[in-house]
């Protein structure tokens, strides 16, 4: 059953990492509505955020190839870009350093993550009024360290990472595509270095749980990719702020389920 478990859990991540519904916000509802956290909280939280972020090599894997190329060549846009990763990054990484313990703990409450899934609703709702109006392919210098706040803030659960990332990079000009790949660049850097922050916990991790981690890792992979599919779509088609009313809609339902249970 701990598998099945596992799995469940990594098709949610999978499906709601890249939807602007915020997965880390879901996997903590989930895992509150099953009674069961596999692999013990963050450590399987950061395996299936892995996973996904696989899927984003492999979706962007023309992208993420010219840029390796184009820096090992010395290629001034090359560099740029990914400096400008990185400038985006710092505030993430700053947030992880110093706020990690009250960090884990608001994955510890099903609460906090229902009541942010609302302001989720309300952020992926602003796109309405700024997802014709972008032109720009990259961003400046100091929009990075802006959209890199945004995703510091989405470090909490029920917060989209992909949903506000994109969202403010579309606020401050960035045409939507544009957006949406420069937001999943970040998240491979900002993912990476979590993993590495957290590299002792994963390896102390208990043996007999690894199965089911790697089981929900791969659900996470596959749906991830499925659901990666369904965003850019959604940007195309200038859709994406009908998620509003679905994080509206989650972040109710489950209050009031807390509150009635």
């Amino acid at each position: 059953m701990e598998w099945l478990e596992a799995i469940v859990l990594g098709v949610v991540q999978g499906l709601t990492e890249f939807l602007p519904v915020s997965s880390s916000g879901h996997l903590v509802l989930t895992q509150d509505l099953l009674g069961y956290t596999p692999g013990g909280g963050i450590v399987f939280e950061v395996a299936v955020h892995l996973a996904t972020l696989v899927a984003i090599a492999l979706f962007y894997r023309v992208r993420v190839s010219s840029l390796l190329l184009g820096a090992l060549k010395g290629q001034a846009d090359a560099w740029r870009y990914a400096m400008k990763l990185v400038v985006a990054t710092l505030p993430a990484v700053a947030v992880a350093l110093l706020a990690r313990d009250f960090i884990e703990s608001q994955f510890e409450s099903p609460t906090v993550a229902a009541a942010l899934l609302l302001v989720t609703g309300f952020i992926v709702w602003s796109t309405r009024w700024t997802i014709t109006r972008g032109e720009s392919i990259e961003p400046t210098w100091t929009q990075a360290l802006i959209i890199g706040c945004a995703q510091a803030f989405a470090i909490l659960p029920g917060i989209s990472r992909s949903g506000t990332t994109v969202a403010t990079a579309m606020a401050l000009g960035m045409a939507p595509l544009a957006a949406a790949e420069f937001s999943f660049m970040m998240g491979i850097i900002a993912m990476a270095g979590a993993a590495v922050l957290l590299l002792p916990d994963i390896l102390n991790a208990d043996a007999s749980l690894l199965g089911s981690i790697m089981a929900g890792s791969i659900a996470a992979l596959v749906s991830g990719l499925a659901a990666l599919v369904a965003f850019v779509w959604l940007l195309k088609t200038q859709r994406f702020y009908v998620f509003a009313w679905y994080a509206w809609g989650a972040g109710l339902a489950y209050l009031t389920y807390l509150y009635l249970r």
